[in-house]
């Protein structure tokens, strides 16, 4: 099962990569949401050993707060 948990995390790792390949055409402020969601993807599936509700919740708070972020000051 531990195998099946890293190959899920791996494949959704190389799937932000490739998503964030597309991101040249994007505001800067859409990029950051995209990061964010990516980031806290990666980040809720690992504290919560992969859950799928753990990582579709560290996806949207990683959104939000990527949306937020602004590098203009």
């Amino acid at each position: 099962m531990k195998t099946l948990q890293n190959f899920a995390l791996g494949a959704l790792i190389a799937g932000m990569l490739l998503g964030l390949a597309g991101c040249s055409g994007m505001s800067k402020q859409d990029t950051n949401t995209a990061i964010g969601a990516g980031v806290g993807a990666v980040g809720g599936a690992i504290l919560t050993g992969g859950s799928t509700t753990g990582t579709v919740g560290g996806a949207a708070v990683g959104g939000i707060i990527g949306h937020e972020i602004d590098d203009s000051e």
